[in-house]
This record gives C-alpha cells, structure tokens and sequence, in this order.
C-alpha cells in the first residue's frame, strides 16, 4: 500500500483526476490531502463530491485547509467573507449554483470533520500551512496557525544545508515529527515547480491555484505524480491568478 501525499487543489477536479490516473491510483492507496480543496478554478463543489466518493473507497485524510474554513462558514450559516470572495470564494460559490440543500449539508458534514493536521505510525505530521509551539502541534494554542502560518516553511529554507539535526541550534519544534508535509505556501514563489524540500519539511503545494500543477507524492519513496499546469486544463478561466 503506497501513502501519497496532495496538494493544493483549489477547485480543480479536472487536474485532480488526471492526477490521479497518472499515479494510478487503487484502492489499496492511502490518500493524505493537504487542504484547500475550494476556491480558484470552477468546479470546487464537484471537487468535495468526488472526494467524499474518494472517502468510501479509499483510506483517506482530508486535512483543513483556510480556504476550506471560509467555504464551511458560508455553508454552515450563509457568511461570506470579503476576504475569501476576493480570493477565490466568488467562483466557488457559483460552483454550488446547482447542489440541492441536501448535498450542501453533506459537504458542511464533511468540512467540520476535517482534522487540523495528522501524525502517522512513523511521526510523519501532515498539516495544510504549519505550528508554532516548541512542544509540537498538540501544546499549539491557537489553531488558526495550522491553517495561516507560514513561518514553518520560512524557517525550513533559512536552515536547510546549515544546520543538521544533533546541532544544538535545531529547533525544538522540529524535533517531534520524522517529516513534516504541508500546503499553503506555492513552490512557484521560488521557481520552482515541484515539491520543495527543506530540512525535514516538504511543500506539496506547486501552485495549482495558480498557472502551476497539482502534485501527489509518495511518501515513501518520494516519487512524485502530477496533472498538466491548470491553465491549460481551464484555459477560459483565471483561477485566483488575479
């Protein structure tokens, strides 16, 4: 059984599929997304009905993403923030145009049982953006962090090839977790079109919300699968490439 990591997707079921089918996906995969399933591209509904199909036949991890906090508080009560209209929630809106009361129901069921991060057998932690805490992501006590932060990924590049792990110097936070996988942040921020690694933190996130692709990767051996840039997959569309 492979565990595959995936990133950002961010509406965008025609790359989701494709992905999928390139890794050839079975059921006997473990699925880990990283969040952000909503708001970019126009097909964000459709995004959560094929990953609660997903649900039912795969091992699957629906990490919660800021994105999907916004999407579940229009869902739970019709707020919109202005915020999330702007970027992306606009287009995700339209998206549910056609669902009926019923099926919204199903997917606020499905956001509000969205864990912050998960930690497997191997102390492999999977959050969408990143923590703070020194005593690792259980002491975190604010846990908007897991969804916002971006000082995890900033620090993992500052140290990455300068400092090793029995350095004195190594942070605390670190130390909890073998690897640390995450969204959030694009790798195209840094030219880069694959995911990043830095120290023990890898960046799954390459920018579907934007010109770049979605990309899964294995966990294991760290070969990495992905769909064709979304622009070329929705090229009437501007994602939240604004």
């Amino acid at each position: 059984m492979r565990t595959l990591a995936i990133g950002d997707i961010h509406g965008g079921l025609k790359a989701l599929s494709q992905l999928l089918e390139r890794a050839q996906v079975t059921e006997d995969d473990k699925l880990i997304f990283l969040g952000d399933y909503v708001d970019g591209w126009s097909e964000s509904a459709q995004v959560i009905e094929r990953l609660i199909a997903l649900s039912k036949t795969n091992t699957c991890v629906f990490i919660k993403g800021n994105h999907d906090v916004w999407c579940e508080h229009w869902l739970a009560d019709g707020r919109i923030n202005n915020v999330w209209y702007m970027h992306g929630g606009k287009e995700t809106l339209e998206s549910y145009n056609n669902l009926s009361v019923e099926q919204k129901k199903l997917h606020l069921n499905f956001f509000e049982a969205m864990p912050l991060y998960y930690i497997d057998d191997n102390k492999r932690l999977f959050l969408h953006a990143g923590f703070t805490s020194m005593h690792g992501v259980e002491k975190e006590i604010h846990k908007e962090t897991f969804y916002y932060d971006r000082t995890l990924w900033e620090m993992a590049l500052i140290m990455d090839k300068r400092i090793k792990r029995n350095s004195e110097l190594y942070p605390n936070r670190l130390k909890h977790y073998s690897e640390i996988y995450i969204g959030h942040t694009p790798t195209l921020r840094y030219h880069k079109y694959l995911p990043m690694q830095a120290i023990n933190v890898w960046n799954v996130d390459t920018g579907a919300a934007f010109t770049g692709k979605l990309s899964a990767i294995d966990i294991d051996t760290k070969e990495v699968f992905q769909s064709d840039t979304l622009t070329l997959l929705y090229p009437h569309e501007s994602g939240r490439n604004k």
